[in-house]
């Protein structure tokens, strides 16, 4: 008999103050969070995988805390390296809440760094080892397996590394949960 979900979770990061489209506004973050917290509820997740941007990751990742299920984070490079890409170069408070989280994850031996001296194409390969990592704990557990996308409901143009993420984890047989960002 399974016993709960594992999910990996990957989504959009909060808007740029000069975004051109609404993919993430930043008043969309409560509703977003309460939304997220809900789904890893419904599937009573025993374990979350995601990377650590800020945005949808961050947000799981507080949902998963509060919730006491583990964490398990994966960066394509060097936390401090990631920090300046993906986190803190968007408006808000995010620096304080993935230092938190970076640091209870060494703690607890469930940060994975791909390659600390990996180039910007380390973030195609953040997807997939999320999955993977999913999957592998899924195994351990006995559990079942849930994607969970945190977006605005469509593809960008050209590369698109959230729906990539979905494309994979449907063709991997991923349960699909999807949060949107834009709608009330």
């Amino acid at each position: 008999m399974k016993r709960g979900a594992v999910v990996a979770a990957a989504g959009r990061r909060v808007d740029p103050a000069d975004a051109k489209e609404a993919r993430f506004p930043s008043a969309a973050i409560p509703r977003t969070l309460r939304r997220i917290s809900d789904a890893l509820v419904v599937r009573g997740s025993t374990t979350l995988v995601t990377s650590a941007a800020c945005g949808a990751d961050l947000l799981a990742l507080t949902a998963a805390a509060d919730l006491n299920v583990r964490r398990r984070v994966v960066l394509p490079f060097a936390s401090q390296r990631f920090k300046a890409t993906s986190v803190t170069d968007r408006p808000g408070d995010w620096g304080a809440v993935f230092d938190r989280a970076i640091a209870d994850l060494q703690m607890s031996g469930d940060l994975l760094i791909l390659d600390e001296n990996a180039d910007d194409a380390g973030y195609a390969a953040v997807g997939e080892a999320i999955l993977d990592e999913a999957e592998r704990i899924a195994r351990e557990e006995g559990s079942d397996l849930v994607a969970l996308v945190v977006w605005d409901g469509r593809p960008r143009p050209g590369v698109d590394l959230t729906g990539r993420f979905l494309d994979s984890a449907r063709r991997r047989g991923f349960k699909i949960d999807e949060v949107l960002t834009t709608s009330e």
